[in-house]
């Protein structure tokens, strides 16, 4: 089901957009909904919000290699501090993480547009995989 709220303007008539979108959807609620909820509300004080989330938009570049590799470490969401260990799923392909990337980067408030393959690819290079 594509939801009217991720695909907005130009990006409607964009059928690359549209199937990232689509099946960033699926993976997202297969590899990522049980912690930060099908909503994005998060899971309390325990998982982060990604619905509005100003740590989704400072650090999008980002958002890959914690998909692929997981991150340690306390982070700051929307004031609010979290400080539980997020696992990574380094099974996904770099296809996979653009398609995630593309639905919650375009959903709950946040307009990122397409994330290409080939950028997570770059991207995924520079990360240290803990």
């Amino acid at each position: 089901m594509i939801m009217a709220a991720g695909l907005g303007g130009c990006q409607l008539k964009d059928p690359k957009y549209q199937l990232y979108y689509v099946e960033g959807e699926q993976l997202y609620n297969k590899h990522c909904s049980n912690c930060h909820q099908k909503n994005g509300t998060g899971l309390g004080r325990v998982y982060p919000p990604l619905a509005n989330a100003d740590y989704l938009d400072l650090h999008f570049d980002e958002i890959g290699c914690l998909i692929k590799y997981g991150r340690r470490g306390e982070i700051l969401v929307n004031g609010e501090h979290f400080n539980q260990p997020m696992p990574g799923v380094p099974l996904l392909t770099e296809l996979e993480i653009a398609e995630i990337m593309t639905y919650v980067g375009n959903t709950w408030g946040h307009e990122k547009g397409l994330v290409d393959v080939r950028s997570v690819a770059g991207k995924l290079e520079t990360c240290i995989s803990e």
